[in-house]
C-alpha cells in the first residue's frame, strides 16, 4: 500500500505544470483524497479481511494483484499524460488529445506494464508463506494487473459517458475488484493453495 501511495503520488507529479496547462492534472496537485482511497483500495482492504479471518495465498494473491492493477493504471495515466506523444482511443484507435478518457498512448502503457511488473515483484518478494510454492504467481498478478487495467480504459470510453453514477472512483473500484477475482480464478486453475 505504501510502494502503491508513494510511486502513484511521485508520478501525478511527472510534467504537472505541462498537464495543468491543459487542464488535465489531477485536481489538488495529485493529493488522494477519500473518494481516491476507497476506489483504489476498497478491493484490498477486502482481501486483507479474507486473509485474516481465511488464511489462504489465494487473498494474498487478489491484495496483489488489486494494488498491482491500480498503480498500472496510475501509472500508464500520469505518464501518457506527461511524455504520450499520441493518444488513442482504446477501442477504435482513433486519435485524441491526452487526458481523454479512455486513451491509451505507447509510453505510457510501457510504464504501466512496469508498474504492474513491479507491484508483483515486491508483493512476491514479501509474500513469504502467502506466495506459496507456485512459478505461476508473479505471472498471474502482474497479468491480472495488466488486464483489469485495460478493461478500466475501455469502461472509461464505453460506459463512463452512458452511466452518470459510474465515477473514476466508481471504475477504479471495478477494475481493481476484476484484477483480484482475474487473479483468484487462474491462481485457482494453477493449483496455488492447493
Amino acid at each position: 500500500v505504501a510502494a502503491y501511495f508513494l510511486v502513484g503520488t511521485a508520478v501525478t507529479k511527472l510534467g504537472i505544470r505541462r498537464k495543468q496547462a491543459q487542464g488535465i492534472a489531477e485536481k489538488r496537485e495529485g493529493a488522494r483524497g477519500p473518494e481516491n482511497v476507497w476506489g483504489s483500495a476498497l478491493t484490498g482492504a477486502v482481501c486483507a479481511l479474507g486473509y485474516a479471518f481465511f488464511p489462504h495465498p489465494l487473498w494474498w494473491l487478489g491484495y496483489s494483484a488489486s494494488f498491482a492493477a491500480k498503480l498500472a493504471d496510475t501509472v500508464s495515466s500520469e505518464v501518457g499524460k506527461a511524455y504520450g506523444r499520441k493518444t488513442f482511443l482504446i477501442t477504435t484507435f482513433q486519435s485524441v488529445p491526452a487526458g481523454t478518457e479512455g486513451a491509451v498512448s505507447l509510453e505510457g502503457s510501457l510504464a504501466g506494464v512496469a508498474a504492474a511488473a513491479g507491484m508483483a515483484g515486491l508483493a512476491w518478494g514479501i509474500g513469504g508463506e502467502w506466495v506459496g510454492e507456485s512459478p505461476f504467481w508473479l505471472g498471474i498478478c502482474w497479468l491480472a494487473g495488466i488486464l483489469a487495467t485495460l478493461a478500466e480504459s475501455w469502461m472509461g470510453v464505453v460506459l463512463q459517458p452512458r452511466l452518470a453514477w459510474m465515477t473514476n472512483e466508481v471504475v477504479n473500484s471495478i477494475q481493481t475488484t476484476l484484477a483480484a477475482l482475474l487473479a483468484v480464478g487462474l491462481g485457482s486453475l494453477m493449483g496455488i493453495g492447493s
